[in-house]
């Protein structure tokens, strides 16, 4: 059986190979994403700075303002304690023919008078029979009253209800600030002497001390005319009170 023989021709383009042999191009979405991160990168590197440098700010800021903030407070501090010492010196000056002594004046007297006439004098004086705060003002009173053999009556005297020694401000008598000695019972009152505290009756007359109290404040027009009526309120009630217990007990 004889074979039969087919002949075919083949056209084969030479670009078609070049182009099988070539590689794949990327797609036209991802060469665009790439250049949007970069983009992105970029954009999040200036953020970053910008937001270092706004920090860097406040802080500077903050740190100025506080030291203008201290600088400040210590100029205030500064002026008001020289407002105060001004104060203070401007308020210690006692009314003519009284003592000074720190934070308070007193007024000694020439006269004799009964405790209860004696307070009420003071009262006119807008002040109060003498109150003692501790043995250094005891030691600078008695200073004071350096005439030998003289009694002078202070704000204390003998409560009939509690049977103790009692300031007429209202507060009671600490045994540690003064020791008394002599007459101990009904209408019993307190005087000072140079050399001791003595307790007699009421109706002895004796010369007498007024105190008014020092107190610093702020010195503006009126404020201390205002302030030492609104101290004197109480300090008058007081003395009221005391007035009102010893007529009780005479």
């Amino acid at each position: 059986m004889d074979r039969q023989v087919v002949y075919a021709d083949l056209n084969l383009s030479r670009g078609s190979c070049f182009a099988s042999s070539s590689p794949p191009s990327l797609p036209q979405d991802v060469c665009q994403g790439s250049s949007w991160h970069q983009f992105a990168l970029k954009l999040g590197c200036i953020a970053i700075i910008l937001l270092t440098l706004t920090v860097i700010g406040l802080s500077v800021s903050v740190t100025f303002l506080r030291r203008n903030s201290l600088i400040e407070e210590s100029r205030v501090d500064v002026q008001e304690n020289r407002n105060e010492t001004t104060e203070k010196l401007d308020l210690l000056k006692c009314p003519e023919d009284w003592h000074i002594l720190p934070e308070k004046c007193l007024f000694l007297s020439r006269a004799s008078n009964t405790w209860k006439d004696s307070l009420t004098d003071c009262s006119t004086k807008e002040s109060s029979l003498l109150l003692i705060r501790d043995q250094e003002e005891l030691k600078l009173i008695r200073m004071r009253i350096n005439e030998k053999g003289m009694l002078f009556w202070i704000g204390l005297n003998l409560t009939l209800s509690e049977k103790k020694w009692k300031w007429i401000n209202g507060s009671f008598l600490n045994s540690n600030v003064l020791q008394i000695t002599g007459y101990t019972q009904e209408k019993s009152c307190v005087s000072i002497s140079p050399t001791g505290i003595i307790s007699e009756d009421c109706d002895t007359e004796n010369r007498w001390i007024c105190q008014k109290e020092l107190k610093p404040v702020r010195n503006k027009a009126g404020s201390t005319a205002l302030l030492a009526d609104i101290a004197r309120v109480p300090r008058q009630n007081n003395e009221r009170k005391s007035l009102t217990r010893f007529n009780t007990m005479s």
